[in-house]
């Protein structure tokens, strides 16, 4: 395997008042295509943050971030957003569906985004997406009709409906129950013995023995595991 993505000496702060809060301290990290990378620690540790810099949802401050060998550091708001539809899933732990589409439209519209795709090439790829995750009886349904572990599962259709090389997952079983959290965690393990890039945050220890690599950060600094 090669490295997929290298952080370089990443800062990142935030202003509260008049201060400036360290959040990210010189972070260097290095991940490799196919890896199934757990970031834990406690909340406030920077996790989250962590993960919204690797997915172009957040800036950082200072660094250098290699992105499949490209120097992404430096892209403009809407080479970002192009680059982060294109390459990148992702997964949230409230699962972020819109509750007037119903299913078949919540997993199409980063398909509409990219407007790569014809409306039947779009339907193909939203049905055999559906049929990947077990739920294509559910096609016309509203993501308020059904449950949280379904609702979690139609995320996932929608956050690989691009096909992309990297998954982030951000407490994708934190609103769920052991038995449904077993389930979407399975479905993550098959995409990464697929050969999916995946990245998650989690709290929960019980989980790392899907992990390829386990990431601990305390106070913005990583204290084990890279």
């Amino acid at each position: 395997m090669s490295n997929f993505i290298e952080l370089n000496s990443i800062e990142k702060y935030y202003s509260v008042g008049k201060d400036k809060l360290h959040v990210l301290k010189s972070l260097s990290l290095n991940i490799e295509h196919g890896d199934f990378v757990m970031i834990m620690g406690k909340s406030g540790s920077g996790k989250t943050t962590l993960l919204n810099i690797l997915g172009f949802l957040d800036r950082f401050d200072n660094g250098q971030y290699i992105f499949d060998g490209n120097n992404v550091t430096n892209l403009t708001e809407i080479e970002r957003s192009h680059f982060r539809n294109k390459n990148i899933g992702f997964i949230f732990q409230q699962f972020h569906l819109i509750n007037n589409l119903n299913i078949y439209q919540n997993i199409e519209l980063p398909l509409l985004y990219d407007n790569r795709f014809g409306k039947k090439e779009r339907s193909k790829k939203i049905k055999k997406n559906l049929e990947m995750v077990g739920l294509i009886d559910k096609i016309n349904q509203f993501p308020n009709e059904l449950s949280g572990g379904q609702q979690q599962r139609i995320s996932i259709a929608r956050a690989l409906i691009n096909e992309p090389q990297l998954i982030f997952a951000d407490e994708p079983t934190g609103a769920l129950d052991t038995n449904t959290s077993n389930e979407i965690m399975n479905i993550l393990k098959s995409l990464n013995d697929e050969g999916k890039t995946i990245i998650m945050v989690t709290h929960d220890p019980d989980l790392v023995k899907y992990a390829t690599k386990v990431i601990h950060l305390r106070d913005g600094v990583f204290t084990e595991g890279v």
